[in-house]
């Protein structure tokens, strides 16, 4: 594995293979000097073109944690501002030697385009609606955390599946371990064709929510919207968001999940997203040991690997590799 793009990238073992080495980064991070140096002498870049407060800080803190060295480009603080390119940005921060490239981008094929043009591994951290495969990774984890596997589950993910990245990779992610997925939001909320998308469709939050073991809710991204395309807030929170009496009506084994940033009072109530079968801060803690492990085997002893097959790495070598730290 050169790069991670797409959760296609990974498949279904790979998938498993970052959650079995997440196990031992959860623990590294339980211990009172929470670092290993598996990736000393690497150097990790966060290019980030929008805003982003989870996935960004949890990289950086990833990447320290594993002795790497790291490095922010700020789009408002850089020669973007002067009308420099992508590509010679790119091209610009690979001549001083890294190693990896987080990339965020608000348009979709960005991170496999930056892929071609240089020699660093690379992250996809978000591409416009397209995919965000990390997050998906670290909802997996966190699922399995909670109910034990994913296989057999019900997972709706309800709100602006048009506009969402996260709902793209997680569906791959989801499925590919064994989950049922129901997509649940007005048809204008849809993207256009769901042709090879493995999941069903409903409009009907309250009919779906009682067979639910995932509560998985996203925000309305008003900043990707060219036009209106629910009435008003308050019509589709009636609709749409998970109020109190729909949150009561869920099973009393199923979980709310959520990406974040939420919008309290739109798709989630407060006191929902607050209460204790909601693993939305569970999510984020998630998200840095599940991000080890991506560098981990995109950098460390596990891309050797890689590199050597197709095949996940061995999962006793790269453990030894992690705890000897």
């Amino acid at each position: 594995m050169r790069h991670l793009l797409s959760i296609a990238d990974l498949g279904t073992d790979g998938i498993e293979e970052v959650l079995r080495l997440t196990d031992s980064f959860v623990e590294v991070s339980e211990r009172a000097i929470p670092k290993v140096p598996a990736l000393r002498g690497k150097t990790v870049v966060s290019l980030f073109y929008e805003d982003s407060t989870r996935t960004r800080l949890s990289f950086e803190t990833a990447a320290r944690r594993l002795g790497a060295d790291t490095m922010t480009f700020s789009v408002t603080t850089s020669s973007v501002k002067k009308g420099e390119s992508v590509r010679d940005t790119v091209q610009t921060i690979e001549a001083m030697g890294v190693d990896a490239l987080v990339v965020r981008h608000g348009s979709a094929g960005v991170p496999f385009q930056v892929a071609r043009w240089g020699t660093s591994a690379v992250i996809n951290a978000g591409d416009g609606w397209h995919e965000h495969p990390t997050q998906a990774l670290l909802d997996c984890y966190t699922i399995r955390e909670r109910l034990g596997s994913l296989e057999g589950r019900h997972i709706a993910i309800v709100g602006d599946i048009k506009h969402s990245r996260v709902a793209r990779s997680n569906v791959l992610a989801f499925t590919a371990l064994g989950a049922e997925v129901t997509l649940v939001a007005p048809p204008t909320l849809l993207p256009s064709s769901l042709e090879g998308w493995p999941v069903t469709v409903s409009h009907d939050l309250d009919d779906t929510i009682k067979s639910l073991d995932v509560a998985y809710l996203l925000r309305m991204q008003r900043e990707r919207m060219t036009e209106a395309l629910v009435p008003t807030l308050r019509e589709y929170t009636a609709g749409y968001g998970l109020t109190v009496a729909r949150a009561a009506r869920l099973p009393d084994r199923a979980i709310v999940m959520h990406p974040g940033p939420m919008n309290r009072g739109v798709e989630i109530a407060p006191e929902v997203a607050d209460a204790p079968n909601a693993v939305i801060l569970d999510q984020v803690a998630h998200g840095v040991p599940v991000r080890m492990a991506v560098l981990f085997l995109l950098l460390g002893s596990g891309s050797e690997m890689f590199a050597a097959s197709d095949r996940p790495a061995d999962p006793a070598a790269v453990e030894e590799e992690v705890v000897r730290g």
